[in-house]
């Protein structure tokens, strides 16, 4: 363990019964540091902050403090505090009692209270209210009082779980600056958890994100908006232009059905890629000699800041891009990206591979399911093989009960001309899949996949 460190989780896992919140997470976190766990609803995040304050024992892993493993130390013997959404003030007593309610209960000379009560109400900017009832106060004062009462005890690491999910817009940002210059002035570690994006990346020196129980993704916020590593990462950490791609070689690029210059080296030749373009990083241009493709505006929206604008390619791609100029509805417009502006991430799968058995020489089953498929020479009834399976081959009906198997739609990603979607499967198992129908997150399918479209390799047993 580096000096540095505060925190390890080392191979850390969490089950509920079947389900896996946590699978194998290993975590560092600086001393001193402002931390941001990020990620949608279910990813882990909370489930990875209360196994560090100590409310949860991990099933598997270490938990270390200062080097030490602190798994079997119960909560309150942790120098730790925490502040929760839900700011759980006592509403029988004003803001200084509640502030000092828990070194009273240490027993912590009157003198000593006084002096670090009004210490943290001017840190949290609340000093004229010590005696006002905490019912009277708005949220964000209330959000303060309970900050204040967590730093009172002055605690090692302060963790913060969704603490400004409850207030107003503007209240949150005025909370987020407060809580940045909080943790500059107090020079402790911040483990902070949020699904908000715009929060982690204006308040953290280091984002994690999180998705499914494991970390996708670990750095500064620059490094996660500009670098991201995945689909997962570029399309939840701000807006995205997410597009299949071809790496032609070093430094070249094919997407949109045009050939880019670019900055990435090492994925080889003739590779198929995902590219990522921020819609701020797309250009207009008068010039046709900078001119590196064309397109016609479909839509002109005023968001502020910026205009957003979507428009269809010349090779017909639709396009998001944010410009602090509008170009009307119908113009037909000369684009051009620069090279530093695209990046190039490995694809994370190119198609579906299941294990499965043969049931006879036309039926195969897997994912707990028996589909149809065509004989093929070499392999027959019993045997053990593997199904392989393109994105655009697996076929999605409205009725579950119409598929061999049923499932969800867990994930769905927009890549300039059709949808890339994650299916849960009831039983289980992912299935990704490539289609021009329009699904929504949450809706419930069917599976079909045709016989001829189901690719047999026979395996091993083991």
């Amino acid at each position: 363990m580096a000096d540095d460190h505060i925190i390890d989780l080392r191979h850390v896992s969490k089950r509920f019964g079947d389900k896996t919140i946590l699978d194998d997470i290993n975590l560092y976190i600086r001393k001193g540091e402002f931390v941001t766990l990020l990620g949608p609803s279910g990813c882990g995040k909370t489930t990875t902050l209360r196994l560090i304050s100590g409310f949860l024992a991990p099933d598997e892993g270490e938990i270390l403090l200062d080097g030490k493993d602190i798994s079997a130390i119960p909560p309150y013997k942790r120098p730790f505090n925490t502040v929760f959404q839900r700011y759980a003030l006592f509403p029988h007593l004003d803001v200084y009692d509640n502030i000092a309610f828990g070194l009273k209960l240490q027993k912590v000379p009157q003198d000593e209270i006084e002096k670090r009560v009004k210490r943290v109400l001017k840190l949290v900017s609340m000093s004229d209210y010590e005696d006002r009832d905490v019912e009277s106060l708005s949220g964000g004062q209330q959000q303060r009082v309970a900050i204040a009462r967590a730093l009172v005890n002055q605690p090692k690491i302060l963790l913060l779980d969704e603490p400004l999910a409850a207030l107003d817009l503007k209240m949150r940002k005025d909370m987020q600056i407060e809580l940045k210059e909080m943790h500059k002035k107090l020079g402790i570690t911040f483990i902070y958890v949020t699904h908000d994006q715009e929060e982690a990346l204006t308040l953290s020196d280091t984002i994690v994100v999180m998705n499914e129980g494991k970390i996708q993704q670990i750095g500064t916020p620059i490094d996660i908006y500009n670098e991201p590593v995945n689909c997962f990462v570029a399309d939840f950490i701000g807006e995205s232009n997410i597009l299949k791609g071809r790496m032609i070689r070093d430094r070249r690029v094919a997407f949109l059905k045009h050939e880019f210059d670019c900055v990435d080296e090492g994925f080889g030749e003739d590779v198929p890629v995902d590219v990522v373009v921020r819609p701020e990083d797309i250009y207009f241009t008068t010039d046709p000699a900078k001119c590196q493709f064309t397109a016609t505006v479909k839509s002109c929206t005023f968001k502020g800041v910026h205009y957003e604008m979507f428009v269809d390619t010349d090779k017909g791609y639709e396009l998001m891009i944010q410009d602090y100029d509008p170009y009307p509805v119908g113009s037909e417009v000369m684009l051009y990206i620069d090279p530093d502006d695209i990046q190039v991430m490995h694809k994370e799968r190119t198609r579906n591979v299941f294990d499965g058995k043969m049931v006879d020489e036309t039926h195969v089953e897997i994912m707990d399911g028996v589909f149809e498929c065509l004989p093929q020479e070499g392999i027959a009834a019993g045997d053990p093989v593997r199904a392989v399976i393109r994105f655009e081959d697996v076929d999605l009906l409205d009725n579950q009960e119409d598929g061999v198997v049923a499932g969800e739609v867990h994930f769905l990603l927009y890549k300039g001309d059709h949808y890339h979607l994650t299916i849960l499967t009831d039983e289980g198992y992912h299935i990704w899949v490539d289609t021009n129908d329009i699904w929504d997150k949450g809706d419930l399918v069917g599976v079909n996949i045709a016989p001829k479209d189901i690719k047999l390799e026979k395996r091993d047993e083991a």
